[in-house]
């Protein structure tokens, strides 16, 4: 899905990405695809397969190129934590240990906190075939794990950022159910434009013995007039279905006798 607007702010900072030893360049050019969608941008790498800079990883980033430019590669994973003050390790299976474990929702709740009292955070996610290890994880102040499929616990590098670079950003809403958006705010249409549509609408039926007794006739009005009120058009809309009806009295189906036309009855 296509949506970047560079005539917007780009929104940028947050906790740091921090992949151990990624092996695939599309795969760190996916994740900094992820955080950028979600407002993250601050991407550390520690020891990657096919070093720094990679031509997959920019290609792969799709215009990220913020978070590209700006990823800094370290030797170790301590040297990649040292200036954090809390760092979340990621995994999917249980791990040995005594560390705290926390849901995404919770894990992104606890590190929008952190950063608002000005603390730098840290997201640890492992390599692509085997995640991070126990001495790894013990570099962590606690596990965040997502709600999968316990049969097939298989997310790959960049669907794991995605995930908590979603909560990240969802945890800055002011409320749960805000979107990025939302339908354009439209006037109702006075009720003298519903009247004219209604009665546009009367004239053209009649002319075509829609109605075959008045008793018929009120029903179908009230049923009518019950459905078109019911959305609340705008009176661009109505315009729209004023020109739609209007179109009827100059084509008719083959065969039918336009109305006024000779055979009509009086």
């Amino acid at each position: 899905m296509a949506g970047t607007d560079r005539n917007r702010e780009l929104i940028t900072g947050g906790p740091a990405i921090i992949l151990m030893e990624p092996q695939l360049g599309e795969n760190i050019g996916m994740v900094a695809r992820a955080m950028a969608n979600f407002g993250l941008s601050n991407l550390r790498i520690v020891n990657p397969r096919d070093g720094w800079p990679n031509d997959k990883a920019i290609s792969a980033a799709a215009h990220a190129d913020h978070v590209i430019e700006a990823t800094r590669v370290f030797d170790t994973l301590e040297a990649a934590l040292a200036d954090l003050n809390f760092v979340y390790a990621t995994t999917a299976r249980p791990r040995d240990g005594h560390k705290p474990v926390k849901g995404s929702v919770e894990a992104g709740a606890v590190l929008r906190a952190r950063e608002n009292a000005g603390e730098k955070t840290g997201l640890m996610f492992g390599r692509e075939r085997t995640g991070l290890r126990n001495w790894e994880i013990s570099l962590a102040d606690e596990i965040v794990t997502f709600p999968v499929n316990p049969a097939y616990a298989s997310l790959n590098i960049a669907q794991a950022v995605l995930l908590m670079s979603y909560e990240w950003m969802k945890s800055g809403l002011g409320h749960p159910l805000e979107t990025a958006f939302d339908k354009p705010e439209v006037e109702p249409a006075p009720k003298s434009d519903l009247h004219g549509l209604f009665d546009q609408i009367e004239e053209g039926l009649d002319a075509r013995g829609y109605f075959r007794s008045e008793t018929k006739r009120m029903k179908a009005v009230d049923n009518l007039r019950a459905v078109l009120t019911r959305p609340g058009f705008s009176t661009d809309e109505i315009n729209v279905l004023r020109g739609l009806f209007a179109s009827f009295d100059k084509f008719s189906r083959p065969g039918q006798r336009k109305p006024g036309e000779a055979g009509d009855e009086e």
